[in-house]
């Protein structure tokens, strides 16, 4: 496997960075909107590029589907999560949970059968979302977790879709699955806001403003794009690795900013969360031979 240049190493370590902080921000700018406005507001922003992206060669209903799996509902159920009591730190290595969900996903539907490691991973994680469960009391309702499981599912069916679309170009993929998510995310605050986006924008705190930004533009579009880029100069096991940032990160960053702390079960759990990810994205020569049996 030809070694990444430096520049690419900077380049996947910020945008592993960048999605951790996007935590952090997702709880920044709910304190000024609602969870649907922050979801059509950020896609409003993400999908500005469509304007002079041409769109990818994919059928419309390709588009549809993945605009509505990888990000309406996921990012819908992460923010309701939010909204219903889920600490940044612990949302984002909850998400880490899509990994193995895709990974049944594909043995149900694309005949892509786990390895033995991909099993043993998946084993792990499990254990530690047990774990997790566990923790259910009056800083974790059941209802947060239960939506980001279920927005870390959307996801794995997203990533399903997307890898049925083999070659297909990612940013302009992103780009155009961007102009998907505004409608129903403003159909559905129609219904249950007070106010709609322009009033919200208008008296929403800057520091909510700025996030929508941050998730738009940075999580989003560079997010996307530099990530696509790197994984179409690099083998995907030199890339992925760099996931494992976007967690600790964001359990770093909820600490800092808002105090979240962690006990001593929930810690066990969230670390064999990240040991199971760990085991699927890490390239094998970095793992003992007791530790990787036969794939």
């Amino acid at each position: 496997m030809r070694a990444m240049r430096p520049r690419d190493i900077a380049l996947a370590a910020l945008t592993s960075v960048a999605w951790g902080l996007a935590f952090a921000m997702t709880k920044i700018g709910l304190q000024g909107f609602s969870p649907a406005e922050l979801t059509a507001l950020r896609f409003l922003i993400a999908c500005v590029p469509a304007l002079f992206v041409p769109r990818p060669r994919i059928p419309w209903s390709m588009l549809l589907l993945i605009g509505l799996t990888l990000f309406t509902g996921q990012f819908l159920l992460l923010f309701f999560a939010f909204a219903a009591g889920m600490p940044p730190g612990l949302a984002s290595v909850s998400q880490q949970m899509q990994a193995f969900f895709t990974v049944l996903l594909a043995a149900l539907f694309l005949d892509e059968l786990p390895t033995r490691r991909g099993v043993a991973a998946m084993a792990i994680a499990f254990a530690g979302l047990a774990l997790i469960a566990s923790t259910i009391g009056t800083d974790l309702p059941a209802a947060a977790l239960g939506l980001a499981l279920a927005a870390a599912f959307s996801w794995a069916i997203g990533n399903v879709l997307v890898k049925r679309l083999a070659g297909a170009p990612i940013f302009p993929l992103v780009i155009w699955c961007s102009l998907v998510p505004p409608l129903p995310a403003l159909l559905l605050s129609n219904l249950y806001d007070h106010d709609n986006l322009v009033v919200a924008l208008a008296s929403a705190p800057w520091q909510s403003v700025a996030a929508a930004l941050y998730l738009g533009i940075v999580a989003t579009i560079f997010g996307y794009a530099a990530w696509g880029h790197l994984l179409q100069r690099h083998p995907a096991g030199a890339v992925a690795p760099f996931a494992l940032l976007a967690p600790c990160v964001g359990v770093v960053a909820s600490a800092i900013l808002f105090g979240e702390g962690f006990s001593p079960l929930r810690l066990a759990g969230m670390a064999l969360v990240l040991g199971g990810l760990a085991l699927v994205v890490l390239p094998a020569v970095c793992l003992p031979r007791f530790v990787l049996g036969r794939s």
